[in-house]
């Protein structure tokens, strides 16, 4: 039994039996000075308003990554306080069963930097208000987790694969090795003959072994379940504008556990910062 539980057995007990404080707690082994504590705890109303409103922004998100943007905004509850009040308000975040299925993980050797490896694969939804179906090509940096873009149309040909690659080469620069699985966008000729000319090797998986190309799959999850399942698409510019929108705050707002809680553009920074130090090197005499 909680505490409070405990009081409200011994005020039951007075009221119906009428026996004073002390009978009562010698009766039911209560000590009284548990019924006579008056807590001196802060209100909640605050922390409490500020957990809904990010919990409504960012519906899949659950309380360790809520308590992670609390403290970027300056507050300093610990995490018992924000996990308290977070499931006092009703806002954990409902499981979705996933259907488990028995793979070999073939795991891949971790890149050494930025712009070594990426992975790219696609996603498709539909429009709510025709019901006709889009694809969004989807782009990951397997070392910082970035996602440099995401193209959406209603198709998605190897020429526009393409496209934004040669877009990205400008801003970004190409990676050394792609990670891509076997559709025909990424083994059509213009995409060989693109690759060979950049210098960029393609690394396909095994067929039927999405599990090979575990970076982009779990990107294309949480593109899944924070974005596309949460948002009722009216046109394919609704679409665009708010994948869009969903991908920077991927990159550049939401904490990620393989980077020690940091977000990919943070990771980014702070990898650039260590690779680009000057090292101090001793002479000797």
């Amino acid at each position: 039994m909680t505490a409070e539980q405990r009081r409200t057995v011994v005020t039951y007990v007075r009221a119906t039996a009428g026996v004073p404080e002390r009978r009562a707690c010698r009766y039911l082994h209560i000590h009284r000075a548990l019924v006579r504590y008056r807590a001196r705890r802060r209100p909640d109303t605050a922390l409490r308003a500020a957990l809904e409103a990010l919990a409504e922004a960012h519906p899949r998100w659950g309380c360790p990554r809520l308590a992670w943007r609390l403290r970027r905004d300056g507050w300093r509850d610990n995490y018992k306080r924000i996990e308290r009040v977070y499931r006092g308000a009703g806002l954990a975040v409902r499981r979705r069963q996933r259907k488990r299925i028995a793979t070999r993980r073939v795991p891949l050797p971790p890149p050494g930097g930025a712009n070594e490896r990426w992975s790219m694969d696609f996603v498709r939804d539909t429009l709510g208000n025709s019901g006709r179906a889009f694809r969004a090509f989807t782009l990951v940096d397997d070392f910082t987790r970035e996602c440099p873009a995401i193209e959406v149309d209603h198709s998605l040909p190897a020429i526009r694969v393409i496209a934004v690659l040669d877009r990205l080469a400008v801003t970004r620069g190409l990676p050394r090795v792609i990670v891509v699985d076997n559709g025909p966008e990424f083994r059509s000729r213009a995409m060989d003959e693109w690759a060979h000319a950049h210098g960029v090797a393609l690394q396909f998986i095994d067929p039927g072994k999405p599990v090979q190309n575990a970076h982009i799959e779990s990107f294309n999850g949480r593109l899944r379940d924070e974005c596309l399942n949460q948002h009722w698409f009216l046109t394919l510019a609704d679409a665009r504008y708010t994948i869009e929108a969903y991908r920077r705050s991927y990159n550049e707002a939401r904490p990620h556990g393989a980077l020690a809680g940091r977000t990919p553009a943070e990771y980014a920074i702070d990898m650039e910062r260590t690779t680009t130090t000057p090292t101090l090197t001793l002479l000797s005499a």
